[in-house]
């Protein structure tokens, strides 16, 4: 069974890519093995900005660039962070073909950019990170988790930025 708490979802903005560095710190600092995170959001949103912040929660010291053209990129920290991109995808059968299950159900995480080119082909629980542009900036930025494992960690967000590591953001 699939849990999905609307109650849950976390709506907030950023005010700075360092901001957001912060908010993808906190992800990768709660992360375990197994965990899929979607971002969504047109280019130049700061999708590529928030994994930089996961791979520095996973005491990834590498820079994290975008794999727009190599659809996946790896990183090794605490656990791996399987970064996927993808854009350049045009059918869902390309996602199919890449093999994905050694990513999405082993012992690393998953940050997949363009998701929505590989639904049929992604985990049902996730935690969905919508990002929107507002200036040049600002980012809103809204959690959305499916399942009871992205409920948790949602919270434990939620928890984590109403204290003092959240104390410059806004809250929609």
């Amino acid at each position: 069974m699939i849990i999905e708490e609307a109650a849950v979802t976390l709506q907030l903005v950023s005010h700075s890519p360092g901001q957001t560095q912060v908010l993808g710190q906190l992800i990768g600092e709660y992360a375990i093995a197994g965990d899929v995170f979607l971002l969504i959001g047109n280019l130049g949103s700061g999708k590529t900005c928030l994994t930089q912040g996961i791979a520095w929660g996973l005491g990834i010291t590498d820079y994290t660039a975008s794999p727009s053209f190599v659809i996946v990129r790896e990183y090794k920290g605490r656990l791996v962070l399987y970064h996927m991109d993808f854009y350049r995808l045009t059918h869902f059968e390309e996602v199919a073909g890449l093999g994905l299950d050694e990513y999405l159900f082993g012992k690393g995480i998953s940050v997949i950019e363009w998701p929505d080119r590989g639904l049929p082909e992604l985990p049902q629980e996730n935690l969905s990170i919508k990002i929107e542009y507002l200036s040049a900036t600002d980012r809103s930025f809204m959690l959305k988790p499916t399942g009871r494992r992205y409920v948790e960690l949602t919270t434990s967000i939620e928890t984590e930025l109403s204290g003092e590591r959240g104390a410059s953001w806004n809250w929609l």
